[in-house]
């Protein structure tokens, strides 16, 4: 539940007479807390979202994460056409909220929807919000500034990747180890979501009403979020949806977008960090036809699969 120096602070950046009468834990969202907050403010009842950033370790190396994400989203506002919550206040360093950083954010309607009735329409969908995010910046972005310097970077060390223990194409994963270790392809920059995938999407009436969770948004290449999508659609659903969501985006973005495998391979090895096992998040949405087995074989096909296409091109 969340504390009462937290209801207190939402109450406080709601203003008015605003009075929380109740909060719900959201499911989905492992790295951090994230609840539902209902707020009645003069006689009538509106929801937010709170997130609170508790985990140690992520806010030893990045202090920010409440103004990052908050900036990110007042960023992403503001694009046509890309659904993200707005910002009503964050908390930088816990001091008021209870100790813990927190960001409150306005409510958007949906559910997370990881099971399609139409695979092929649900992955187009997919697909078109996220080249509404990229395919708006037509000139690329400004450089990095104060106000938002935050950038792309990997989320592991690729050198340091080994796949030995539980692979069956361990030389593979050594070429691919190889390729991101070496020289880096030219990008035009963009604003990206940087964790742009099933579980972030948020769905009403067969649309797409939200994207959500951009604690990670950076100014980076945009095959960093078409491939951090592919390998977890790789895992849901396998290789042939990945494919599928890569040529759907390209329709979608035109020749804005010049696809270079390199970037999947980059989220190949920082999702498969360790050994692969099925995320704990579509376990709690209730996505429970995976086995950490089929991951791994899952993830080692479509590994093949890239290093094919870094060969033809």
């Amino acid at each position: 539940m969340v504390g009462e120096r937290a209801i207190q602070w939402v109450e406080r950046a709601i203003k008015g007479d605003a009075r929380v009468i109740a909060s719900e834990r959201l499911m989905g969202g492992v790295s951090t807390p994230i609840y539902r907050v209902t707020v009645e403010t003069a006689g009538e009842k509106q929801v937010y979202v709170l997130r609170q950033y508790d985990n140690a370790d992520w806010l030893r190396s990045e202090p920010d994460l409440a103004r990052h994400e908050a900036e990110c989203l007042r960023r992403a506002s503001g694009m046509a056409g890309v659904p993200a919550p707005g910002v009503v206040a964050y908390d930088e360093d816990g001091s008021e909220s209870g100790g813990l950083p927190s960001l409150l954010m306005t409510h958007l309607e949906g559910r997370v929807v990881l099971e399609p009735a139409d695979l092929s329409e649900w992955l187009d969908r997919l697909a078109a919000a996220l080249a509404k995010l990229h395919g708006g910046q037509e000139a690329g972005i400004p450089a990095p500034d104060d106000r938002y310097p935050w950038t792309f970077g990997p989320y592991s060390d690729a050198s340091r990747f080994d796949a030995s223990g539980w692979s069956a194409v361990a030389d593979q994963w050594r070429r691919a180890v190889e390729i991101v270790t070496g020289a880096k392809p030219s990008f035009v920059p963009r604003f990206i979501h940087r964790d742009y995938h099933p579980t972030n999407i948020l769905w009403l009436d067969g649309e797409i009403s939200g994207i959500v969770d951009w604690v990670n948004g950076c100014i980076g290449p945009a095959g960093i979020d078409v491939g951090h999508c592919r390998v977890n659609l790789c895992q849901l659903h396998g290789g042939e949806a990945a494919d599928e969501f890569l040529e759907r985006y390209r329709h979608h973005v035109g020749a804005s977008f010049r696809y270079d495998p390199y970037w999947d391979l980059v989220t190949l090895l920082d999702y498969a960090d360790g050994t692969p096992e099925v995320y704990q998040g579509w376990i709690d949405l209730g996505f429970t036809k995976l086995t950490d087995h089929l991951v791994r074989e899952r993830l080692d096909a479509y590994l093949s699969s890239v290093l094919g296409r870094v060969s033809s091109s």
